[in-house]
């Protein structure tokens, strides 16, 4: 029977290094991500202290003027960098879907530590290793966003080596197509909107995500996260205290032939009661693989007299389409270039 709700998975047994161990988290994931494509771990072994620094710092940049967080603003539609206010995104036209903009603000940036060479900075890496931009007002506000990234980082490394075992790969086979990688760290703020809300208007509109997984740790604040099981149905993701929300993003349903589903998601509306002095917020770790990666079915994917889905595609290429789409509802790379 497949799961119809999302999973926790302790990735403890993982992380003692035993043969035993990494295979019943493999299979747990295996599971989760063929049947509802998202699940919640624990045992993750990132300190609680790094993301309480990272959130209370982000609620300190939320809480500000609208005029002081436009210092930090996105420089440009295709470059995930800095501040972008409320209903300046809809996610739903990711997908060919009109609607009207999300009820988020956010703070975005893109790896840090970028070497100085022609892979990094040169033509071929488009705006995939641009600049981050940072509020200049909050003391530690950039050290708690690089120290999370590079904690992300690893583990999204450590998640795709279970997949690699779950999908029946060499546990490191992802390893050379993520060493670069184009990753985006993005922080949102829901505010309450009460009733000044249009119809069909959400937090965020129902959306698969672009690259090849995403890692959230979201607050307990009410107008949750939602995902579409395979009966059609919206569920909540639970809240697990300390946890991280996974879920697998639309290169890996394409590197995995459909095999795993990159599944709809949203977040809704609070209801009207709710406080609107406690607007959820949630911190998400896109991974993203190197820019040139190339995404195309995984031999262990294709049974035989199977064709590929999809035609291989750059990560790149995807997640530049995806996201120019996604901030200027539907224009065209042209339209902003």
């Amino acid at each position: 029977m497949k799961l119809q709700h999302v999973p926790t998975i302790d990735l403890g047994p993982y992380f003692e290094g035993t043969a035993e161990g990494k295979q019943q988290v493999a299979e747990a994931v295996d599971r989760a991500c063929q049947d509802i494509g998202f699940l919640v771990i624990t045992n993750h072994g990132v300190p609680q202290a790094l993301m309480d620094r990272i959130y209370n710092l982000s609620r300190t940049f939320f809480n500000q003027p609208m005029a002081v967080k436009r210092k930090a603003d996105r420089p440009r539609p295709d470059m995930v960098r800095g501040y972008s206010a409320v209903a300046e995104e809809s996610l739903s036209y990711s997908l060919e879907e009109a609607a009207p903009g999300d009820l988020k603000e956010s703070f975005s940036i893109g790896p840090v530590g970028v070497p100085d060479d022609d892979y990094h900075l040169g033509p071929a890496a488009g705006p995939h290793f641009a600049p981050n931009v940072w509020p200049e007002n909050i003391d530690g506000f950039r050290d708690a966003y690089c120290d999370y990234f590079e904690a992300m980082s690893d583990l999204a490394r450590s998640l795709m080596r279970i997949f690699a075992l779950a999908l029946k790969l060499d546990e490191h086979f992802f390893d050379d197509k993520i060493d670069k990688e184009i990753s985006m760290l993005r922080t949102l703020s829901y505010p309450n909107m009460g009733t000044n809300i249009e119809e069909g208007q959400m937090r965020a509109g129902a959306h698969s995500d672009y690259g090849s997984l995403t890692i959230v740790k979201p607050d307990d604040s009410p107008g949750g996260l939602q995902v579409c099981n395979q009966n059609g149905e919206w569920v909540d993701v639970p809240y697990v205290e300390n946890g991280f929300v996974v879920n697998i993003g639309d290169l890996m349903m394409r590197w995995t032939n459909d095999q795993w589903i990159s599944t709809l998601h949203r977040v809704v509306n609070p209801p009207l009661d709710a406080s609107a002095t406690h607007p959820r917020q949630s911190i998400v770790f896109f991974h993203q693989p190197n820019y040139d990666a190339i995404i195309e079915c995984l031999p262990s994917c294709l049974k035989e007299g199977e064709s590929p889905l999809y035609p291989a595609v750059t990560s790149g290429d995807h997640l530049k389409s995806k996201f120019v789409k996604q901030t200027t509802f539907g224009g065209s790379k042209q339209e902003v270039a």
